[in-house]
């Protein structure tokens, strides 16, 4: 079995379990070694998971707050004002996507939470021969946000209005993703 769609098969059997899954439990369920589930725990890790060690095995832990979905505009220069903006007031960027009339929606993670990781974003940017996916759809994109509380959630939504970063949406764009609002889940 490839190394990536065990990770997929693990991280699946993390997402549906009520309590931990112990190491030698998972190896015999994906029929490797312990010490390869292991691995495959950092990995996820890293990729920015976040799984408990308990004494009794693995726990994904799940994300608590509220996410929402904002569709925004704005030009490249300011790509780093507006996730500040969002940080700054408790938000975290969790990724950013586009709606395309063509290719539809095509999505990025980012799993930015603080000012450095927005400076560290905006480096590589720069540092890059890629443009934001933004300007595949002339500057128009989403960004699921997640917040602690609706108040938060509230707060980073009136300051993207008054920066004038939100944007509306047009008639090809899915319907769904007006005022989508997520509460309490790990899948945002």
């Amino acid at each position: 079995m490839a190394a990536k769609m065990r990770q997929e098969q693990l991280l699946e059997l993390l997402k549906k379990a009520e309590k931990p899954l112990s190491g030698g439990g998972l190896a015999e369920i994906l029929n490797v070694s312990r010490q390869i589930i292991v691995q495959d725990i950092g990995t996820l890790r890293q990729e920015g998971y976040m799984i408990l060690s308990t004494p009794k095995g693995y726990l994904l832990q799940k994300e608590v707050g509220v996410c929402k979905v904002f569709k925004v505009y704005h030009s490249d220069e300011e790509t780093e004002q507006e996730l500040n903006l969002i940080v700054d007031l408790g938000g975290e960027v969790v990724d950013v996507f586009i709606y395309h009339k063509i290719y539809g929606e095509v999505r990025a993670k980012l799993k930015i939470q603080s000012r450095k990781d927005v400076r560290d974003f905006c480096e590589a940017l720069k540092a890059g021969k890629s443009s934001p996916l933004k300007n595949a759809t002339a500057g128009f994109h989403y960004h699921t946000i997640r917040a602690k509380d609706e108040e938060t959630m509230e707060l980073i939504e009136q300051a993207l209005q008054e920066k004038g970063y939100l944007a509306e949406l047009r008639d090809f764009e899915p319907e769904a993703l007006r005022g989508q609002t997520m509460s309490d889940t790990h899948e945002c």
